[in-house]
């Protein structure tokens, strides 16, 4: 009788499953032990048939440049992003219940951003976000001058459209019915259109009230997600510069509501629920 064969020995990825509203995301601790991986295995990890499934993978890491921590942010086809508005909200649950930190108020820093988070009760966390940017070069988008609407062709079809920035690129359009919105046929044109040089996540916003909107986005290297924190505060800082909205609006998506609060001046602020959804271990060759 033969030997059975040995298979080369696995190591194994400790890992928190997390959501807020449906937006979900795979949390990994680089602060007790450097975590490096590669953009293949984050897409087997992101695979929601054959791994653990998330719309981002975000690595908790230390950061040298006076935050509480660093906030490494990967789509599910590999890229790095600079942005996560729900994904930091539960990044400041997970460090708190990983035991990497007792403070209730964080500072967080990724590549193109710093967040200001707070903890509030029962799994409800709010986060500050930068200065909403308009200025097309910040987008970055290319346009001749800045203004308020630009027009865009969009598969033979004139768009008007909203720009912002926080901390990465979005379009914001309106809809006059959110459920009948062309989010998989539209959102993947805007994202890889030629006057998006880094492309841009894309929101369709259906206003209700000035309290009340509704919306769905479509995100960069990702597709359609239950939820967007960042693309919650892009629509809320564009309807609210074209003087559609109040400062204070509730934003109703497919997976929830957040409370997104912005004057039209200064910093934004988006509060709303996070949940530990399970932990677990992933195999890594």
């Amino acid at each position: 009788m033969e030997s059975p064969v040995l298979k080369d020995k696995v190591d194994t990825l400790p890992f928190t499953k997390m959501h807020s509203l449906g937006n979900d995301f795979v949390m990994l601790d680089g602060v007790s032990a450097p975590v490096a991986l590669t953009q293949e295995a984050i897409r087997d990890i992101a695979d929601r048939h054959h791994g653990i499934g998330c719309d981002q993978l975000i690595v908790a890491e230390p950061d040298a440049h006076g935050a509480d921590f660093f906030m490494r942010i990967y789509n599910t086809d590999g890229s790095e992003s600079g942005q996560c508005g729900n994904g930091a909200r539960c990044f400041a649950r997970f460090v708190r219940e990983q035991g990497l930190t007792r403070k209730k108020e964080l500072a967080v820093q990724t590549i193109s951003t710093r967040f200001h988070l707070t903890m509030g009760v029962e799994g409800e966390v709010s986060a500050e976000l930068d200065v909403p940017e308009f200025a097309p070069e910040k987008i970055p988008f290319r346009s001749a001058q800045p203004a308020e609407r630009y027009q865009i062709l969009v598969d033979g079809e004139d768009m008007m459209i909203g720009v912002a920035s926080l901390g990465n690129p979005h379009a914001v359009l309106l809809v006059d019915d959110i459920d009948e919105a062309p989010v998989s046929r539209v959102g993947p044109v805007i994202e890889h259109h030629t006057d998006f040089p880094e492309r841009t996540n894309v929101g369709f916003v259906e206003i209700k009230s000035p309290t009340d909107i509704r919306l769905r986005v479509w995100e960069r290297g990702v597709g359609e997600t239950l939820a967007c924190g960042s693309g919650a505060c892009a629509a809320v800082s564009v309807c609210r510069r074209w003087n559609l909205i109040d400062d204070s609006v509730q934003v109703s998506l497919p997976g929830g509501v957040l409370q997104i609060t912005w004057p039209g001046h200064g910093p934004i602020l988006m509060s709303g629920p996070t949940t530990r959804v399970f932990d677990g271990l992933w195999p890594v060759q």
